[in-house]
């Protein structure tokens, strides 16, 4: 007499855990620290229309987007940089360095030169910068520090100490770049779209953002850390020198005097931007708006306060930069302890 094989009990199905859901103190601390600059924005300039007839004309406007187009480009390289945990301090001398090179080629080979030279010599120069932090693993301070200096050296070398300066023929298609606010406004605008998609929908982009937020981990992960390291500081330097010829384009020479402290507008710019200098947080949108606060604040100094000149401006903007970095910091401190 055969007995039927006894069946299995039958386990109730297991349950796949799920990822624990942001709360409401996360999500709100997440949305100010990115969208806090545009936010502030915006007050400022209801608050300037409301108290000034002059700031909401158009030739305020444009002239608030035409001189800020430059340092667009170099904030937009450094956000980059700053969200893998970096910094670049060599994109002031490489916006100068790009200025006269650009002014070079176009006195002596014409539009194609004028533009070739500066992104080839950017190029160049982030990917040696870019060598040194991710193979030698140097400090980035230390690496775009020296070239910083390097390239405001070079800068004086092809130019005799200042002594040369090259001319952008007035003929040429170049020249035509730089001319009025729309040219230069829509280049930096179409590179900020780039720079969002490159960013939120690229491999490349995602990899930046987890070697901010943990490097040993996106290691573990199989993820390309030293090719992401030399990218980014390829993409800054070479946008930094594309910077610096629009300037000779609108100038219409390579001055060599210029750029001196714009590394130090373009981070501040970044950080107010909402991007975390640590890293792994942040966003090409943010920056603009960063960009953007700074450069409104200006414009009010420049006009209700004029009497105190430039010194007055570099307060304000240290003073702003602190309290964000101080709000930047307890917005962190929210995020991990809820």
């Amino acid at each position: 007499m055969s007995t039927a094989a006894p069946q299995p009990a039958m386990l109730p199905p297991r349950s796949t855990p799920r990822a624990a859901q942001p709360s409401l103190r996360e999500r709100v601390a997440s949305h100010i620290q990115r969208r806090g600059a545009l936010a502030v924005l915006v007050l400022m300039a209801a608050i300037a229309s409301a108290t000034s007839s002059t700031f909401p004309t158009w030739s305020n406007i444009s002239s608030i987007l035409g001189n800020n187009a430059f340092v667009w480009l170099l904030a937009l390289g450094m956000t980059f940089v700053i969200l893998t945990g970096g910094i670049d301090l060599s994109v002031g001398s490489l916006y100068a360095l790009g200025g006269v090179v650009a002014a070079y080629g176009a006195h002596t080979g014409g539009t194609w030169l004028a533009i070739a030279l500066p992104l080839a010599t950017g190029a160049l120069w982030g990917t040696v910068q870019g060598l040194l932090v991710s193979r030698a693993r140097m400090a980035p301070f230390i690496v775009t520090l020296a070239g910083l200096l390097g390239a405001r050296g070079l800068l004086q070398a092809l130019t005799d100490e200042g002594a040369t300066t090259y001319l952008v023929p007035a003929d040429s298609a170049f020249r035509h770049l730089g001319e009025g606010t729309w040219v230069p406004v829509i280049t930096v605008a179409v590179l900020f779209v780039l720079g969002a998609v490159l960013l939120t929908r690229t491999r490349f982009g995602a990899t930046v953002t987890a070697m901010g937020g943990n490097e040993n981990a996106s290691l573990l992960m199989g993820l390309p850390v030293a090719r992401t390291k030399v990218l980014v500081y390829v993409l800054s330097a070479t946008l930094a020198s594309a910077a610096g010829a629009l300037g000779s384009a609108r100038l219409g020479s390579g001055v060599t005097t210029i750029g001196v402290g714009y590394e130090l507008t373009a981070i501040a710019s970044v950080v107010i931007g909402g991007t975390l200098l640590t890293g792994g947080s942040g966003s090409v949108g943010g920056t603009a708006s960063g960009v953007l606060v700074l450069a409104v604040i200006h414009n009010l100094i420049d006009h209700y306060f004029s009497q105190y000149g430039s010194a007055f401006t570099d307060t304000v903007n240290g003073a702003f930069l602190a309290v964000v970095v101080l709000a930047q910091t307890l917005l962190s401190r929210a995020r991990q302890t809820d």
